[in-house]
């Protein structure tokens, strides 16, 4: 038996999709929360997490829908076409939005303008603010309003008060002035903010309406010994998707330009990821036929004598973990919630770290990330099979940590290449660790609990996506945006310690075991 490589592509535009649309949603809805409705990091952290907390909620509800769900389209299909169209006009929609708040403080909108600049002086000049390091500061104390004015992004000085280190007076004075107005007129006229955040829900609510199902179709059309093989392209097809992002972002200027851009209208942008969704939604209505596929793998499944495998696996479902079983499973579940505590840190506020703290786009950064990520999968799996999942998931742990270690000590003027290696770095360390993660999970279930070990792994990794942008936002408010690295090295050194107890769900590893693998998989 061989995978059908040409079919498994075509399921994976559903993946394509929704990987565009999250990295359009990590690069622009911090940035659009922080400058221009003036948001606090925490807060803005608690928005960002809206996703991963109704995610706990609609995955496994919409999956159970789409389990029982029947009609000519197949289980799945119907889920993905509705939820894909309704996020697309929602996105678009949210684009509006955000014009009309734009069109509220467009006194000071348009950046290094000097009319703008000295509006915000005036209305901003009595008033306590602070930096992005946390320091406060009365902004006539600092400049007077000539000086403030004469102020510009591109400005290569340091903070004459020598308290920012390696920030500019532009980012350590201006911008969080700025956001201060962005805040008081939104505070003045919250309809906007409420028309947002309303949107957003209903575009996150359409998301999670089809990502179980989007997930569940793999399996459905693939038969057992080959669902790796097919995991690995589906990742593939969504870091595809991710990349295109990034590089339309690249190419829309916000991501290269962050600074000089961060008032910048969002809508031709969106539009065009709206189109890319769509275009991979018809490509996979066209080309997909899941109800004749579903029959050919359950036809396959029997002509290989693989369904009464399964069915012995169901009568072995009661099998309880021994205590030492149970002790590495919870152990690993924890490891998996301290990476991502640390991991999604990072890709929900870098967008935001990189202009304030670096004086650089992201868009660079996060494309080497995922360009690494995806050359490493593959070595990644064939490392684990000669040496253990355990030991390289603990190489990858040791990865991202340094990454992150290092970058902490990165600001404005520091070389670009140091952190691209960084974040390669931590790409390969990030992969790693995913392909080889959820396989021990499952190995220490019986077939007929992997659906329940499943929604083990994925509460574990959702929980901590829900609470980290919260949690590093409150530190960048209190302590300053630099906090951020040295959170991310320490979840990730935390989640080194906690699968050194792992003792179970490991490969064997065997001559045996791999002649025994590639018979069945190729």
């Amino acid at each position: 038996m061989k995978l059908n490589y040409k079919r498994t592509v075509l399921v994976g535009f559903a993946f394509f999709l929704i990987s565009a649309f999250w990295q359009a949603y990590d690069a622009t809805i911090a940035l659009t929360l922080t400058n221009k409705f003036g948001m606090s990091q925490t807060w803005s952290g608690v928005i960002m997490a809206l996703d991963n907390i109704l995610a706990l909620f609609l995955l496994p509800l919409f999956g159970t829908l789409s389990d029982k769900h029947k009609g000519k389209g197949g289980r799945r299909t119907p889920f993905i076409r509705f939820g894909t169209t309704v996020a697309a006009i929602a996105l678009v929609g949210l684009s509006f939005v955000d014009n009309m708040q734009l069109d509220l403080i467009r006194d000071v909108s348009v950046v290094d303008d000097p009319a703008a600049l000295e509006v915000i002086y005036d209305t901003q000049a009595d008033k306590q603010l602070q930096t992005p390091n946390g320091t406060e500061f009365v902004l006539k104390d600092k400049f007077s309003k000539e000086e403030f004015v004469a102020i510009r992004s591109t400005d290569d000085n340091t903070d004459v008060t020598n308290q920012d280190e390696g920030k500019t007076p532009y980012t350590s004075y201006v911008v969080p002035a700025r956001q201060a107005y962005a805040a008081q007129m939104t505070a003045q006229e919250p309809l906007p903010l409420i028309l947002f955040v309303g949107v957003l829900l209903v575009l996150l609510v359409a998301m999670g309406t089809f990502r179980s199902p989007a997930v569940a179709l793999m399996p459905d059309v693939t038969i057992k010994p080959l669902r790796s093989k097919a995991n690995a392209v589906i990742n593939l097809m969504g870091n595809a998707g991710g990349i295109i992002v990034l590089v339309l972002g690249m190419g829309f200027a916000f991501g290269i330009s962050a600074t000089q851009n961060a008032m910048m209208s969002y809508t031709p942008y969106y539009i065009t990821i709206a189109a890319v969704m769509v275009a991979a939604l018809v490509i996979f209505l066209t080309t997909v036929k899941e109800p004749a596929w579903v029959a050919q793998m359950q036809s396959d499944s029997i002509r290989y004598h693989i369904e009464e495998a399964s069915e012995e696996d169901e009568h072995a479902g009661d099998r309880k973990l021994s205590r030492s079983e149970r002790f590495s499973l919870i152990f690993i579940l924890l490891s998996v919630a301290l990476w991502y505590f640390g991991y999604n840190a990072v890709t929900s506020k870098y967008s935001v770290y990189a202009p304030n703290v670096l004086l650089m786009g992201y868009s660079e950064t996060m494309l080497i990330a995922q360009g690494c990520a995806i050359v490493a999968y593959l070595p990644a799996g064939m490392v684990a099979s000669k040496i253990g999942r355990k030991k390289t998931i603990l190489a990858g742990i040791v990865m991202l940590a340094s990454a992150f270690a290092v970058a902490s000590f990165m600001r404005a003027g520091s070389p670009a290449w140091l952190m691209y290696l960084m974040f390669a770095l931590a790409g390969i360390g990030w992969a790693t660790i995913n392909v080889n993660s959820f396989p021990m999970v499952v190995e220490m279930c019986s077939g007929s609990d992997v659906g329940k070990y499943t929604g083990f792994y994925y509460t574990a990794s959702m929980a901590a996506q829900t609470v980290t942008p919260m949690f590093s936002g409150y530190l960048m408010d209190r302590m300053g945006m630099t906090v951020l690295f040295p959170y991310a090295a320490a979840f990730a050194a935390l989640a080194f310690v906690t699968m050194a107890f792992v003792k179970h769900g490991d490969n064997k590893i065997t001559a045996k075991t791999g002649q025994e693998a590639q018979s069945v998989e190729n």
